[in-house]
């Protein structure tokens, strides 16, 4: 499989300045991430809920070394809620995090990420919105679980993620579940061993449906991160077995991937959010979008071939 090579990819400084050196690059990588700076970003904002779709903000980087990186990354996410406020947008943009960027992998990095990301996250609530914790590799879970925790006793809206491939998030989810949180499934995007992680995708998939019946039946408010077309329309059927109305669970999907999906499920009348991404340190973020889906891996390679 070839999903396992593209994220051990993503982790080499080699491939990264092949890569990014690379004249096809930036073209296909524009599908994915619209943009690098805030100013590049605000009109598709703009755009997107124009259309009636929401949205959810990631600076990418994640490759962070020492406390100042970590603060940059903090004061990216300020920047990003101060130029959110005058466009009085509400949760239909909120944002997410990981916090690896936050500091979380430096000495002290639990302290350190909580102390980085509390400020973002109250930024947020006092402009309407949201904060999601991004769930990264398997080993970083227990601090973002617990930080999460700590977080909702002042911001009881703040979100976080949990993946389907991990046998460890069946019981993730009940907790989540009783508790009211806000909720993202994902199938999972990180190399994990067999020994933490389901490694077919019938078992992920599988995984997945339970993992979502759990939420649907919980006290919280679930959303749906697949662009897979059995899971969206199973989804749609637990949610009405759940007895959930339209606003009571939302769909999350990537930009630039099955944009005619975003548009039909709004006009269905569905919460649909577009997790869009955006910054300079790209590379991470755009390789295991590559890995995820191969039809993503065979976009890059029919455009590298053609401009080639």
């Amino acid at each position: 499989m070839l999903g396992p090579v593209i994220l051990a990819a993503s982790r080499s400084d080699k491939m990264r300045r092949l890569v990014s050196a690379a004249p096809v690059t930036k073209p296909v990588v524009d599908r994915f991430i619209p943009g690098e700076t805030v100013d590049e970003i605000v009109p598709i904002i703009r755009d997107l809920t124009g259309k009636g779709l929401e949205l959810t903000m990631d600076v990418v980087g994640e490759d962070i070394t020492n406390p100042a990186q970590a603060e940059a990354a903090r004061d990216a996410y300020l920047e990003l809620i101060d130029r959110l406020k005058p466009l009085d947008l509400g949760t239909s943009a909120e944002m997410s995090v990981k916090l690896s960027m936050f500091g979380q992998a430096l000495d002290g990095g639990h302290e350190l990420a909580l102390k980085n990301v509390r400020p973002v996250v109250e930024a947020a609530a006092e402009i309407g919105t949201t904060v999601t914790l991004d769930a990264e590799d398997h080993t970083t879970l227990d601090s973002m679980f617990a930080i999460h925790e700590e977080l909702r006793k002042d911001v009881p809206g703040t979100g976080c993620v949990i993946q389907a491939y991990l046998f460890r998030t069946e019981a993730d989810a009940r907790r989540l579940a009783d508790s009211g949180s806000r909720v993202r499934l994902v199938k999972g995007a990180y190399k994990e061993p067999a020994e933490v992680a389901y490694q077919q995708k019938h078992e992920i998939d599988k995984a997945y449906v339970r993992i979502l019946r759990t939420l649907m039946e919980g006290e919280g408010y679930p959303m749906i991160g697949s662009h897979d077309p059995r899971l969206i329309s199973i989804a749609q059927e637990l949610a009405r077995s759940a007895g959930r109305k339209l606003d009571e669970y939302e769909f999350q999907m990537l930009y630039g991937i099955r944009s005619d999906e975003h548009l039909r499920l709004a006009a269905e009348g569905h919460r649909m959010r577009v997790y869009t991404a955006y910054g300079t340190d790209w590379y991470g973020y755009f390789m295991r979008r590559l890995a995820e889906k191969p039809a993503n891996l065979r976009f890059f390679v029919r455009s590298m071939v053609s401009k080639g």
